[in-house]
């Protein structure tokens, strides 16, 4: 990657990988999450539509969901390429053979290139992984796995009642790293009980681990959720806009700077959330965002430089 740039964009590497643009089609599985499961009620943040805001109802052939989708992206921006993205909840949290049917479906439907499987650390396991690779292979399609982090603040991970440590994490990346999948890491950056050196070590792991992608999400707030009601009720505050460029920012200079950045800020419908972006576009804060780097003189990768023994490289 030229550091010229401020970071790498996920497009970018979409482009390198397959020649041309390549749009992702949301898909979702009649499927739920282990950890609403437990009695426990969840993590704090997430609501009962889960993260699929913009996906098709579940009871929606795969099929189905992918064609129609398919059809007004081809119409709106003249598409040939696409990856199915098993979005909502936790789309390895399904008996073995139904998760083997799922993924055959989708990828018999024509131009789909890849397929893109959300899901939680604590729900990695071989059985599911040699599936995905026969069917990579049968089909000759790529695989990546989306896994939700957060933070590897361990601490904040029990705040947030995620249900899994980092170590989980740690352990779902070895085990996918066996086979030929790429990695894509969602990452929460302004978690009110994180702060600034979270967001470095945050970079750092997922550096040395090796990961393909990271999706940072900046925090919202979805209604009737407990992390609302605990807003309400002054248990936390929120971080201000530039505290969240200062956290973002020393994430990506510590970040390698070949890990490609599918998203900066969080998107979710204005009527589904009581806060998101300081009522401000993704966009605008996008652009606003790239011009404080360029001001502040940082890219991705500008201190990538801790790995590999760094203490000894100059003796």
């Amino acid at each position: 990657m030229n550091n010229a740039r401020i970071f790498y964009p996920y497009s970018e590497y979409l482009k390198e990988k397959y020649l041309e643009k390549v749009y992702k089609l949301p898909v979702n599985l009649p499927v739920s999450c282990p950890n609403k499961e437990n009695g426990n009620g969840g993590c704090i943040f997430c609501s009962d539509l889960g993260t699929g805001f913009e996906a098709m109802e579940a009871n929606i052939s795969i099929q189905e969901q992918l064609e129609r989708t398919k059809a007004h992206i081809h119409k709106k921006y003249k598409a040939n390429k696409y990856i199915a993205y098993f979005q909502n909840y936790t789309n390895t949290y399904m008996p073995l053979m139904d998760f083997q049917k799922s993924v055959d479906e989708a990828l018999q439907v024509s131009d789909i290139v890849e397929i893109s499987i959300s899901t939680r650390p604590d729900c990695i396991s071989l059985e599911y992984l040699d599936i995905l690779a026969e069917l990579s292979e049968k089909y000759s399609k790529n695989v990546t796995i989306e896994l939700g982090l957060q933070t590897v603040n361990y601490h904040t991970l029990d705040k947030i009642n995620r249900g899994h440590s980092l170590a989980e994490f740690i352990d779902a990346v070895l085990q996918i790293k066996k086979y030929s999948f790429a990695i894509c890491t969602h990452i929460i950056l302004n978690l009110p009980w994180d702060n600034i050196r979270d967001s470095v070590e945050t970079a750092k792991i997922l550096s040395a681990l090796g990961v393909d992608i990271v999706k940072v999400h900046s925090l919202y707030l979805a209604r009737e959720t407990k992390l609302a009601a605990m807003f309400e009720a002054k248990e936390f505050t929120l971080c201000s806009k530039e505290d969240y460029f200062k956290g973002l920012e020393v994430f990506l200079n510590h970040l390698n700077p070949n890990i490609a950045i599918e998203r900066l800020f969080s998107r979710i419908p204005k009527e589904e959330s009581c806060f998101s972006n300081w009522g401000t576009s993704w966009w605008k804060l996008k652009d606003e965002f790239l011009l404080y780097m360029t001001n502040q003189g940082s890219f991705q990768g500008k201190d990538f430089n801790y790995l590999g023994g760094d203490k000894v490289r100059n003796l």
